[in-house]
């Protein structure tokens, strides 16, 4: 018999802190077998404490590394049996800067991680959600994918390329019967998230400041579901409806932002 017993199974990146660590034990709650995957050690055994070390695996994965990849997804279909219903491509880093005072070494750290580490995600978790009948495979991508946002140009740059990765995939990954969906997250509260944006976040509406649980619970909702595209909160879909519409307009709303942002430090 398999570690996972025949429990259905989520596959997590960037578990051990925020949205993946929120899922990660929403999922156990419902009883699934957890993979979970991240740089940061000490949050996975944290995690793992939490869990239960029968309830899922708990490992250190540099989603940059394609030989990481392979053997953390070996080990994940030794534990499962060869399936994976769930494919949670979440790792990410959020680094801000204007695009030409930034690093090279930084630029590529972002694109590696945001972007890179999601392509090797999806072909290396391919073959076993294939095997999976109804499963999913789930990419973070964020609201500065609806229209890029500056001072983290770069990061909204590789989640508007994983938003049309995720596109992609859900025609490509059709002729297997595997479902492609992603996230596209406001404000979430988690330190990853700048003081100035903090600050600025209204009480109510499509900016208020969104818990990692209410992104865990929507990562729930699209198991169970054939949506494309999933605004956390909702009302982030009328604001890419606005962008669709109106670009000019809400470039300028933005560069306004932008210099309110600059001057509240």
């Amino acid at each position: 018999m398999t570690v996972a017993a025949g429990r259905k199974s989520i596959f997590i990146t960037g578990a051990a802190s925020g949205m993946g660590r929120e899922t990660a034990l929403l999922f156990a709650e419902k009883g699934w077998f957890v993979g979970a995957y991240d740089v940061n050690r000490p949050g996975l055994d944290a995690l793992r404490d939490d869990i239960g070390e029968a309830n899922g695996l708990f490992e250190v994965l540099d989603v940059a590394e394609p030989m990481s990849w392979s053997s953390a997804i070996d080990r994940f279909a030794e534990a499962t049996g060869g399936t994976l219903d769930l494919l949670f491509n979440n790792a990410g880093i959020g680094t801000s800067g204007l695009l030409d005072e930034q690093s090279w070494d930084d630029v590529m750290r972002i694109v590696n991680i945001n972007f890179i580490g999601v392509m090797l995600g999806v072909r290396a978790g391919t073959p076993l959600l294939k095997r999976t009948p109804g499963s999913l495979c789930l990419i973070t991508s964020s609201s500065s994918a609806i229209f890029g946002t500056a001072g983290i140009s770069v990061y909204s740059a590789t989640k508007h390329a994983v938003r049309g990765l995720t596109e992609a995939l859900s025609i490509e990954l059709k002729r297997y019967g595997v479902r492609a969906a992603d996230l596209l997250p406001g404000l979430i509260d988690t330190p990853l998230l700048s003081d100035g944006m903090r600050r600025m976040a209204p009480g109510e509406g499509m900016w208020r400041l969104v818990k990692p649980r209410e992104v865990a619970e929507t990562v729930w909702a699209a198991y169970g579901a054939d949506t494309l595209h999933w605004y956390i909160p909702a009302e982030l879909r009328n604001f890419h409806l606005q962008v669709v519409a109106e670009p000019e307009v809400v470039r300028e709303e933005r560069t306004a932002l932008l210099a309110a942002m600059t001057a509240a430090g």
